[in-house]
């Protein structure tokens, strides 16, 4: 199977024709995501409204014009809310490293291809100009905002879910509010996560920091300025094997100790922080290098780069094709059904599989990211 993501820049300082042909195309796919997993019984409408009050002040108009763009309604308010998400989860290696005014931030992003939404943003919606890879049409995985603060997330290896925004939310609002790492780390320490994610922060000055976000609140600041997919206060994380966490965070630790901020990139080019299971939903989609100094990114690919600059940015698309495997989703699965069985030997349901998957009771966690990859990427779904 031949795997394949194109990338898209698109700079568009206030929502309007380009972002909404971005959720046209998506929107079809997310909302059967969001309604299969619970989506429609999560908070209503109003309790939205005074989450984004109460945590997020500054992103209450951005958040009402992309609303009445994307149509109105119940359903796309509390999904481009943020607020109290299904479960989501992706491998991630991320690093920053400061030394005589050189600083750098990199992250990797592991998930399978048909999962990422392929899009750099520059945007300026609350009056500051901010790049990023969107996640969830308008949150953000990673960016860089005019001020120099650069972010980036991994997923924290617990799939314990509580009362809080999605991590991409909390991301997109740092990045429109914050100027440097100080700043950010306060308004992390009040903004609960629905879920355990990592951080890593950069900002031009040279201070970095890595925090580790609790589900529903609570946030600790780690030594080293490094993230992968698990957390000092969880004993065990989801699929530890599988994503080569410990070993990831191990080789970056060495990389701090040896590597020049500006030859991260390239480190993360090469094994093990990247990964090539695509197949398996756990595969190296893109390295971002952030420079904070000049408010500067770079996708890399052991084949190419792309650099963009904020005040120098340029539309465009690259495809990039990933290694082929021979994997493939069982010709039994329906979107009714998994194509396994429980214990009992009775067929599983997706939602019931998948709630299984992210509580860390399936153990063939390739063929859980076939079957999102399926999923997301079938006709019915209306996905790309």
């Amino acid at each position: 199977m031949t795997h394949s993501l194109t990338f898209e820049a698109i700079a568009e300082a206030h929502a309007g024709p380009k972002w909404k042909s971005r959720w046209d195309w998506s929107w079809p796919a997310y909302e059967t995501w969001f309604r299969s997993h619970g989506g429609d019984n999560g908070p209503s409408q109003s309790a939205i409204e005074v989450a984004l009050r109460q945590y997020m002040p500054e992103l209450v108009a951005t958040h009402g014009a992309l609303t009445r763009l994307a149509g109105g309604g119940d359903r796309v308010a509390r999904f481009l809310s943020g607020w109290c998400p299904p479960a989501y989860l992706s491998g991630c290696s991320l690093a920053a490293q400061s030394q005589g005014g050189r600083v750098r931030l990199v992250r990797n992003y592991d998930l399978s291809p048909e999962l990422n939404e392929g899009l750099l943003l520059r945007s300026e919606w609350t009056g500051r100009p901010v790049m990023g890879m969107v996640e969830f049409l308008w949150g953000l995985s990673d960016g860089i905002n005019e001020a120099g603060l650069a972010v980036a997330l991994a997923y924290g290896g617990c799939g314990t879910v509580a009362r809080g925004f999605g991590i991409t939310m909390i991301v997109r609002y740092l990045l429109e509010t914050c100027d440097d790492v100080a700043s950010a780390l306060a308004r992390l320490v009040v903004i609960p996560s629905h879920m355990a994610y990592n951080l890593v922060l950069a900002d031009r000055a040279g201070d970095v920091a890595s925090v580790e976000l609790a589900p529903g609140g609570g946030m600790r600041r780690v030594g080293k300025a490094i993230a992968t997919n698990h957390q000092h206060s969880v004993e065990a994380a989801d699929r530890a094997a599988l994503t080569r966490t410990v070993e990831r965070r191990a080789h970056l630790e060495h990389l701090l100790r040896s590597t020049a901020p500006e030859d991260l990139r390239q480190r993360f080019l090469e094994p093990p922080l990247r990964q090539d299971n695509y197949a398996g939903g756990f595969g190296t989609l893109f390295t971002a290098e952030y420079e904070p100094a000049r408010c500067a990114m770079t996708l890399a690919w052991p084949s190419e780069t792309w650099t963009q600059r904020l005040n120098a940015f340029r539309e465009g698309r690259r495809t990039i094709v990933y290694a082929q495997e021979q994997t493939a989703i069982p010709s039994a699965c329906a979107w009714g059904e998994v194509g396994t069985t429980s214990s009992s030997g009775a067929p599983m349901q997706v939602d019931a599989w998948l709630g299984q998957a992210i509580r860390g009771d399936v153990a063939d966690w390739s063929r859980f990211g076939r079957l999102a990859a399926w999923v997301f990427a079938s006709p019915a779904s209306g996905s790309h």
